[in-house]
């Protein structure tokens, strides 16, 4: 981490440096750009004054001491009178772009490459009072003599600003990770001291997740318990019928009896085994947050499907089994629906009194399409409504015993229905019945 933010100050730094750099070359490139030519306008004035005054051309030679600068005099019709570089006699320069607009306007400019001396070059010339053209050039090259001078002296600038940056960067680094690195060293602590407020989200999400881990590590170690009680029951009723018949202490009147009991725990056990398993899965895809892949599903079609598996449940514990409702499409996988309205149905059959009554019913209400299990059972008291979607959690645990209840089932319909997104709602009064509705979220229909 330290490494990666030093890497990344540094490269700031070396792009701020060539972008200032750049800029710089700019300006300066403008600024001496501007100065020659004013500098060029400046000396042309003063020359012009001094020619005035001449009567021999060569003298101008004085207003050109460091031989920095191309002193030309030339006639209206273009013959060059005077040329401080070349004694021979020159072409006509009346085509010469700042000439010609010396005569027409007084002075004029260019900036070409000179056809006589064979280099590029700056032009300035000024039309005098007797009607002659006064032309002064510097050499390109010679302009920028300064700013080439000074470059050195800027690049030597700009690296010892990386060196510094180089340094800084470490230094500023150092002093970032280190409040990182001691928070990381005590995160039994994290929450205490936050080094930055930029961080505190991410402080807060380690705490919160911690918090979710440890409870589901405490869900965990009570389930681990619950399971191997609920375990032990059936497995030491069969293990004593069986020890009874294998020993031949039970009575030869008693053994159909025993083997019935045997089969009897068997099957609870079977069943216990199967929830486990499944609650299992759940839990597992959960936590890995698995998609599963939803489908269109009809709940009147699955509902219809769910009382016709359970019609005999039902007739064997004297309970009258309804089913109604109109065609309802949810997304959601086929087999996690079924498992939900079994359970829920099977639940509402186990704890009803003969003479019963169990609706299922599906629908749409508000928007959202909802499957519904109500019965004029037992109910559950307001105590323990909050409870008993958790696991193992039993209201009457000798019915449930005598019923075959697991304490699994309301916990499985629990995940299912947060694997769809979907609430339950839960309304019950002892000795009343138990009305429960899962609220599913709404299909777009895209035509």
């Amino acid at each position: 981490m330290g490494r990666k933010i030093t890497t990344r100050l540094l490269l700031v730094g070396l792009c701020s440096i060539l972008v200032t750099l750049v800029l710089c070359v700019f300006a300066f490139y403008t600024v001496f750009e501007r100065q020659a030519a004013r500098d060029m306008r400046i000396s042309a004035a003063v020359i012009a004054a001094a020619c005035e005054d001449m009567d021999r051309y060569d003298q101008l030679e004085r207003y050109n001491a460091d031989g920095q600068l191309r002193i030309t005099l030339i006639r209206p019709d273009g013959a060059v009178l005077y040329d401080s570089e070349f004694s021979g006699a020159l072409e006509n320069h009346l085509d010469r772009p700042e000439v010609q607009e010396a005569l027409e306007y007084g002075a004029g400019e260019d900036e070409r490459e000179s056809e006589t001396a064979s280099k590029s070059a700056y032009y300035y010339a000024l039309r005098l009072e007797n009607g002659d053209v006064l032309r002064i050039s510097m050499d390109m090259n010679s302009r920028f003599d300064l700013f080439r001078s000074a470059l050195p002296v800027i690049v030597i600038c700009c690296i010892a600003v990386a060196v510094l940056a180089a340094l800084l960067s470490l230094l500023f680094t150092r002093q970032l990770v280190r409040p990182i690195v001691r928070m990381g060293s005590r995160l039994d602590e994290i929450d205490r001291e936050v080094p930055y407020p930029e961080m505190q989200p991410f402080v807060d999400a380690i705490v919160h997740d911690r918090a979710i881990r440890r409870e589901n590590e405490n869900m965990r170690q009570e389930f681990t318990a619950n399971v191997s009680h609920e375990l032990k029951t059936p497995l030491t009723s069969i293990s004593g019928y069986a020890e009874l018949i294998e020993t031949g202490i039970a009575k030869p009147e008693d053994v159909q009896n025993f083997a019935r009991k045997i089969h009897k725990e068997a099957g609870r056990l079977l069943h216990l085994v199967n929830d486990i398993i499944q609650l299992s899965r759940l839990d597992a895809a959960q936590e890995a947050r698995q998609v599963q892949e939803f489908e269109p599903l009809d709940l009147k079609e699955l509902i219809s499907l769910c009382a016709e598996n359970l019609s005999v449940n039902a007739q064997r514990a004297y309970v009258t089994l309804l089913c109604e409702g109109e065609r309802t499409v949810i997304l959601g996988s086929r087999a996690s629906i079924e498992e939900l309205c079994i359970n829920l149905t099977d639940n509402a059959i186990r704890y009803n009194r003969p003479g019963g009554k169990v609706i299922l019913s599906c629908g749409t209400a508000e928007g959202r399409p909802y499957l519904r299990v109500r019965d004029n059972g037992i109910g559950i008291p307001a105590e323990d409504q909050e409870r008993v979607f958790e696991r193992f959690y039993r209201v009457d645990k000798s019915r449930s015993k005598e019923t075959g209840g697991t304490g699994l089932g309301l916990a499985i319909v629990k995940h299912i229905a947060a694997v769809h997104g979907a609430q339950i709602e839960l309304k019950s009064e002892e000795g009343q019945g138990t009305d429960i509705r899962v609220s599913f979220k709404p299909v777009n229909h895209k035509k």
